[in-house]
């Protein structure tokens, strides 16, 4: 037995030390100009804060092993991914949101973030939650390029925007809230019909950023959404078993964007260009599977109130307490992962994808 648990030690040990290298080769010079992230609540670090919307995390006991303690909008107890990612490229160490920010010129000349919590590429999807469509966060880059333009000058800004890092990480809201929550969807469409509507608007979405001027993209893809506590309270029976539905649809949706993805960097315009599918669903299927293997104790709760169900305005420090030893749980509340479970998460991504993100 005290054999079985030094393997692990070391094995753990090892896995952090190869972590902390992915992120200590790059501080001298960053990797990229500017980071510029499109989608959900996963990389929204506060563009919801002023919207008239439920879906909002500038409250405590979010951010509370961020900076100062204070709840910035970033879904999570402390960093979320684009941090880490600007971070562990030399960036910045903290990626801003554009909506409700005073932005420095230097917070314009290396990036922002446009994406909105719960968002989704069904254009019902931000509607039910009143928060910000994909195409409109497309608009506001437009506006944010000029303003890069205004900074920069024309030329400095055009070489910034082509060579930049382009993330888009959205589409869990769509699966787990608007297709199996609601009954808008799920009667004209079964599964597959569903994921191919989302596919084809992320298509969509994916051309218009490269007329924009993107040419590296990140496209993260779907989390086992089954697996996730809330999914798993409301769908997986009384043992909360991850629930199979869920994840055939983020599987789908996974194998049908990587075969459209291949589709679009076929055509004459995209010579050049990179698009590069980041596949988290099996490092956190992974983790919540082998939780020990990571350093964590709980895989199926949020360390927000019971974890169950309490996510956004449930997580609150009126009617929620928090768990003891927040670094022992993979999410912080019933949807979102917590600053340790995104760091293991963006560390796979350096491990696997870094080489063909630059």
């Amino acid at each position: 037995m005290e054999g079985k648990r030094l393997l692990i030690c070391v094995l753990v040990s090892l896995y952090h030390l190869s972590c902390a290298m992915a992120y200590s080769f790059n501080q001298t010079k960053p990797m990229v100009p500017a980071i510029i992230v499109f989608g959900d609540s996963i990389v929204d670090p506060g563009n919801n804060n002023d919207l008239k919307s439920p879906i909002v995390a500038n409250h405590p006991p979010y951010g509370q092993n961020f900076y100062g303690h204070k709840a910035t909008g970033r879904f999570s107890n402390g960093k979320i991914p684009t941090d880490l990612i600007a971070s562990g490229l030399g960036v910045k160490d903290l990626l801003p949101p554009y909506v409700g920010y005073p932005l420095t010129p230097e917070d314009i000349l290396t990036g922002v973030s446009f994406a909105s919590g719960a968002t989704g590429f069904d254009p019902l999807t931000p509607v039910i939650v009143n928060v910000i469509p994909m195409m409109d966060q497309l608009k506001m880059f437009a506006e944010y390029k000029e303003k890069l333009k205004a900074i920069a000058g024309e030329q400095k800004a055009a070489k910034i925007i082509s060579e930049a890092l382009y993330i888009i990480c959205v589409g869990t809201d769509d699966v787990a809230n608007t297709y199996f929550t609601t009954p808008f969807r799920v009667i004209d469409y079964d599964i597959p019909s569903y994921v191919d509507f989302l596919v084809s608007h992320a298509s969509t979405f994916i051309k218009k950023l490269h007329e924009m001027g993107a040419r590296k993209i990140g496209y993260v893809g779907l989390p086992p959404i089954g697996c996730v506590p809330s999914q798993r309270t409301v769908g997986g029976g009384l043992e909360r078993n991850c629930e199979p539905k869920r994840n055939y649809a983020a599987q789908l949706y996974n194998y049908k964007i990587q075969v459209e993805i291949e589709q679009i960097l076929k055509g004459p315009s995209f010579k050049g260009s990179k698009i590069t599918y980041l596949d988290i669903y099996n490092i956190l299927l992974d983790m919540i599977q082998r939780p020990g293997f990571y350093g964590f104790e709980e895989a199926t709760k949020g360390c927000c109130g019971t974890g169950l169900i309490e996510v956004t305005k449930l997580c609150n420090n009126k009617t929620s307490t928090t768990c003891s030893d927040v670094t022992k749980y993979i999410f912080w509340d019933s949807f979102h992962p917590t600053e340790r479970g995104y760091k293991a998460i963006v560390n796979n991504i350096f491990d696997n994808y870094l080489h063909a993100l630059i």
